[in-house]
């Protein structure tokens, strides 16, 4: 089976792709059951708490070349194959058993979301490395195709009212958390890393200035390891896929926060040209 058509709809509900229509998918969207966790979907609806939403990744295409389906729930990261590619990546040389271990206060800076653990042969902690999980987030809502689904496993039309709110997610409230956490881990000269997904990158570099992130560095406190949804034809789902590794410090996070680079800024003419265009529109120039 061919990956299935992708456009403005929910791609995968309660861990399954909204093509599947077999005994185990409809029981998990029946039982609100996430395969993740292994445990009740932590994604509530706002008005009604014991209603979940469901939805671990929706199509959008936005500035990408074509539809993908984007991650919108930090727990679609939550795979064995990651922990795995994380182990492979920055871990070789660590002993069997690594242990995991979440949601971990890091004081000042809050709780990192999983924290690997290497133990010696007395069990005192031996080395760590913190691992933050970021998805992306929508604007809108893609409640009402989860409703149309419901109703007859399928969608009513191909393009709901959401769009992917790249700013807020991933400058506004990862960005912030990897200063603030980076910081401490800068201090106690260890590693946090930031998995997020492929596009979530491509959406980085087109906004903002990451001429300072660099192909991983072990000697850099900040890193980011991206992997991307590809459809497996053997096992009728999409899977995690590493994609690459970066990293950089905290200057580099500083221009990350600072913007886009100077080659990308509107000239003073532009800038005019746009307050007459709004003027105008607006009925303010006549």
């Amino acid at each position: 089976m061919k990956e299935p058509k992708i456009k403005k709809f929910p791609t995968e509900i309660f861990c399954h792709p909204y093509t599947d229509n077999s005994e185990l998918a409809v029981k998990a969207l029946n039982e609100q059951y996430c395969l993740y966790l292994k445990d009740t979907c932590k994604k509530p609806r706002k008005s009604e708490p014991h209603i979940k939403v469901g939805v671990c990744s929706v199509g959008y295409k936005g500035f990408l070349d074509r539809y993908e389906p984007i991650i919108i729930c930090p727990h679609r990261f939550n795979d064995q194959a990651l922990f795995d590619t994380i182990k492979q990546e920055y871990l070789p040389n660590w002993t069997e058993p690594v242990e995991w271990v979440s949601e971990v206060n890091i004081g000042v800076g809050g709780n990192v979301d999983f924290v690997a653990v290497q133990r010696d042969k007395s069990d005192r902690i031996e080395d760590f490395l913190c691992v933050e999980f970021q998805a992306g987030g929508t604007t809108g809502t893609p409640w009402q195709a989860v409703l149309d689904f419901k109703r007859n496993r399928k969608f009513e039309k191909d393009n709901y009212p959401y769009g992917i709110n790249w700013a807020n997610e991933f400058m506004k409230t990862m960005m912030q958390q990897v200063y603030k956490k980076g910081k401490i881990i800068d201090h106690w000269q260890r590693k946090i890393l930031f998995v997020i997904q492929d596009v979530a990158l491509t959406y980085l570099k087109k906004t903002v200035d990451t001429s300072d992130l660099r192909t991983a560095n072990d000697e850099d406190p900040i890193h980011f390891i991206t992997f991307r949804l590809d459809w497996n034809e053997s096992i009728l789902k999409w899977d995690l896929v590493f994609s690459e590794k970066v990293s950089t410090d905290l200057e580099g996070i500083n221009r990350i926060l600072g913007g886009a680079g100077k080659e990308k800024y509107l000239t003073q003419e532009q800038f005019k040209a746009n307050i007459l265009k709004k003027g105008i529109s607006d009925g303010v120039f006549n």
